[in-house]
């Protein structure tokens, strides 16, 4: 599903170059999940912003393979900040990239529908954004990239700024979507733990300009139990086999 081959990027301001990324090569078969961790700053928003097109690599290829011909976007992201629209109700907001698509203005309103209730938020289509917590307020971002019904959905850190409790329900609302949906994900965290619970796959970005530093199956069936002492076993393995540490 998606290729990455020698990937670079370089940046240039004021004369001065500074490389981000260098020789990062990631496949991703379609249906994974694959969280990306990595020390602040390494680069890991960059890679997902490098897999979605928003910045071209200086150098290498991505490939991205689409099957999805109901796609109205191969690709669908959703950011740390949920970035709704305030005057907009919460339908309206799930449906903002359907409307330049083609798409009647009745199918538009089938794929917000089914795309609230994926995510929980059957009935909720008048409120507006202040009326909503912070976990809502992410359920409607969430609505607004299935809403396109994309091939890969990228994840920027999307339950960093939420509180434990709510950060916890939604991890169990997005692992119940993907095996529901079957889309591939990356999903970037700063969480060893998080990324431990939710993904088949967990690569870790360091170094400066950032590489690949290891790629590593998570060695648990499906469903996880965050409490067990196998999970507890496996996250603080995953630290010292990822960055050689208890924690980065």
């Amino acid at each position: 599903m998606i290729e990455l081959k020698n990937i670079g990027l370089t940046f240039t301001r004021d004369g001065t170059s500074t490389t981000v990324l260098r020789g990062l090569d990631l496949s991703i078969p379609a249906g994974r999940f694959v969280a990306v961790v990595g020390p602040s700053g390494v680069g890991k928003s960059t890679l997902l912003r490098v897999i979605a097109g928003l910045l071209p690599p200086s150098e290498g290829d991505v490939s991205i393979a689409t099957a999805n011909k109901k796609s109205v976007l191969p690709v669908a992201m959703v950011f740390q900040d949920a970035r709704l629209l305030p005057w907009r109700g919460v339908a309206d907001n799930a449906g903002f990239g359907l409307e330049h698509g083609g798409i009647t203005r009745a199918e538009r309103r089938r794929r917000v529908e089914a795309a609230l209730a994926l995510v929980g938020l059957a009935g909720f289509d008048a409120r507006y954004p202040h009326e909503l917590s912070g976990g809502q307020r992410q359920r409607v971002a969430l609505a607004r990239a299935l809403a396109v019904d994309p091939d890969i959905l990228l994840m920027d850190e999307p339950f960093a700024a939420l509180d434990a409790i709510t950060r916890e329900t939604l991890q169990d609302e997005l692992s119940r979507i993907h095996a529901e949906t079957g889309k591939t994900v990356v999903f970037v965290t700063h969480s060893i733990d998080e990324a431990v619970y939710l993904a088949d796959d967990i690569v870790a970005l360091d170094g400066k300009p950032a590489g690949m530093l290891a790629n590593i199956t998570v060695p648990l069936a499906r469903p996880r139990q965050r409490g067990s002492r196998e999970f507890g076993e496996v996250a603080a393995r995953m630290r010292v086999d990822l960055f050689g540490q208890p924690a980065f």
